[in-house]
């Protein structure tokens, strides 16, 4: 299937490996001109004969640790795969990659199997490439090749193992804490935390180690590792608001946040209606057979003389509801969201069991608990 063009303004497609699509991201060329800036000149003076021809080889470097994140990343959607996880895409960036997957039920363990996958399959070629760096004789290009091969392999692993989120030792922590507490988004609070922590013992150790020592932080390294930092950071941070909003998701429910409200026939007038409910309790207007319909308008019901309430229907000072807003009062968490997402309206009518109006829900209300924001005072 070809990809679609608003895909493929964010990289250039190379193919497809195991019916997975893999799109190399324009960013991916920043890491390599960086690498061939600093490895160029090194390789140059290593072996002198090559020449300019150096920087090819330097360029060489950037394709091998391309190849290393393309492996860790085909090992993450094997992975899934044998779970029955589908996978949309590989992304090859700037910062490594990253593997996109469909709607799926994870397990604890299947997450921290797949988390697993892509550090294990770059540990296996770094063995494989020691075993491999004898054959070469010491000093020459094809060791230097390999050489660079084995580490740039040991670097993605060891640095995906980090134990905090967004890296793959953060998914670890997640499941674990997801194991213990039985929700997963508690996991990823938690390892997006300790994502934070690694970033500020990075920062920390880049600062102090060089002052104890008597000299200061090597420029180019503290440049690198402040922008490592910086996408960890951001990283961890989304995946603790993104948890966060989870939980108040499972903790939002109708009879929560619902003002209550009662039934009245649409027939009634003003003086029936307001008659008919206890005060602070808003008017929901129904059908003769129950069904909500419209809301009393406490605003419009002002403008009704007092002398000409028990004349006036209540129909002419109510707003509508829209089509089909009704809930029922035990709903909650990600059920709640899918109806409210599903029927798109500002206001709902809960009913109870037996069909009776028992409250009315605002959509507003739903989006501020969700939104960890104080629930708004409303009104009728």
């Amino acid at each position: 299937m070809t990809e679609p063009i608003k895909e493929r303004r964010g990289g250039i497609p190379l193919g497809r490996i195991a019916s997975v699509p893999v799109v190399l991201a324009y960013s991916w060329f920043i890491i390599a001109a960086y690498i061939v800036l600093v490895f160029g000149p090194r390789v140059t003076a290593q072996f002198p004969s090559l020449g300019l021809m150096g920087y090819a080889v330097a360029v060489g470097y950037a394709v091998l640790l391309l190849l290393s994140v393309l492996a860790h990343e085909l090992a993450h959607a094997l992975s899934a795969r044998a779970f029955g996880w589908p996978t949309e895409k590989i992304v090859l960036t700037l910062w490594g990659g990253h593997t996109r997957f469909s709607g799926f039920t994870a397990t604890p363990g299947r997450s921290a199997a797949m988390a697993m996958a892509g550090p294990a399959a770059n540990g296996l070629i770094a063995v494989v490439g020691w075993l491999v760096l004898p054959v070469f004789e010491p000093q020459s290009l094809g060791a230097s090749l390999v050489s660079i091969l084995v580490w740039a392999n040991i670097l993605v692993a060891v640095f995906n193992i980090i134990p905090g989120l967004p890296l793959d030792g953060g998914h670890v922590v997640e499941s674990v804490v997801w194991k213990i507490t039985g929700n997963q988004h508690k996991g990823t609070v938690a390892a997006g935390w300790g994502g934070r922590a690694v970033v500020i013992l990075m920062v920390l150790a880049l600062l102090i180690v060089p002052l104890l020592r008597g000299g200061v932080p090597d420029i180019t390294v503290l440049i690198v590792t402040l922008l490592v930092a910086g996408f960890m950071w951001m990283g961890a941070s989304s995946a603790i608001q993104s948890g966060r909003v989870h939980l108040r998701v499972e903790k939002s429910s109708v009879r929560a946040l619902m003002q209550p409200a009662a039934g009245v026939f649409r027939g009634a007038s003003v003086e029936q209606a307001e008659a008919a409910a206890a005060p602070g309790t808003v008017i929901v207007l129904t059908e003769e057979d129950g069904r909500p319909v419209s809301i009393l308008d406490s605003a419009a019901v002002q403008n009704v003389p007092p002398h000409l309430r028990a004349a006036t229907p209540a129909s002419a000072a109510a707003r509508m509801l829209g089509e089909g807003a009704v809930l029922a009062d035990w709903q909650s968490g990600p059920g709640l969201i899918n109806a409210m997402t599903k029927l798109d309206r500002n206001e709902y009518a809960v009913v109870n069991d037996q069909g009776r109006v028992v409250g009315l829900l605002a959509r507003s209300a739903v989006v501020a608990a969700v939104n960890g924001k104080a629930e708004p005072v409303l009104g009728q």
